[in-house]
């Protein structure tokens, strides 16, 4: 029985990152200079790895990510559904605990378990799932992709993680993440097991 073999990874630091400013969908930032130096270091880390395929968010943070994978010639295919959760009127502002409690009420009652609550003009975590499925049904369809690295964004990420493990998606928060962190998953035809959580010793240069 063949395994597949998911590298899934959420992309390099960007200025809004470090910033601390949110930026959702509908914000198209770049990787900063740690962010690129992320990804190169992720690349030397993985180059070695024979990837069937290399799959993207369509927004570029996650494309630059690993760049270097794609300019080895492995096919590249961006995808919409695993953009990350539109933040509505939040993008682009600052949020901190004393600037925004509406923003940390929100995030407080989707561990509440009120996961179709959509923060003000933005999506809900259940929107984040139901448009993150029609990726996952192409991936499963495609049994020959037997190794693939997924590169998008924290909590589309901690979502997607969700439905692969067949978590309740209210229990996101469980997966942390950190700017160019690994998951590995293996599927075996039935169900994925996690293999690395937030997985980051490539980084361990940059410490």
């Amino acid at each position: 029985m063949s395994i597949k073999k998911v590298y899934l990874v959420r992309h390099g630091q960007t200025d809004f990152n470090l910033q601390g400013i949110i930026q959702g969908s509908g914000v198209d930032s770049s990787l900063n200079s740690t962010g690129r130096e992320q990804a190169r270091l992720f690349f030397e880390s993985y180059k070695h790895v024979p990837f069937d395929k290399v799959y993207t968010s369509v927004l570029q943070r996650s494309i630059q990510s690993v760049q270097g994978f794609i300019d080895l010639g492995i096919p590249h295919e961006k995808h919409a559904g695993l953009n990350e959760i539109c933040w509505g009127h939040r993008e682009g502002t600052r949020v901190t605990p004393e600037e925004d409690a509406y923003y940390f009420d929100t995030l407080q009652k989707w561990q509440d378990g009120d996961i179709t609550l959509r923060i003000d003009g933005g999506e809900s975590p259940q929107d984040v799932a139901d448009r993150q499925q029609e990726f996952l049904d192409m991936l499963l369809s495609r049994p020959e992709e037997e190794t693939v690295l997924i590169c998008m964004h924290g909590r589309a990420m901690r979502v997607l993680l969700c439905k692969l493990l067949n978590y309740p998606i209210q229990c996101m928060d469980i997966f942390e993440h950190h700017n160019l962190c690994l998951y590995q998953l293996f599927y075996t035809g039935s169900m994925f097991s996690v293999h690395r959580h937030m997985d980051i010793e490539h980084l361990r240069p940059m410490f």
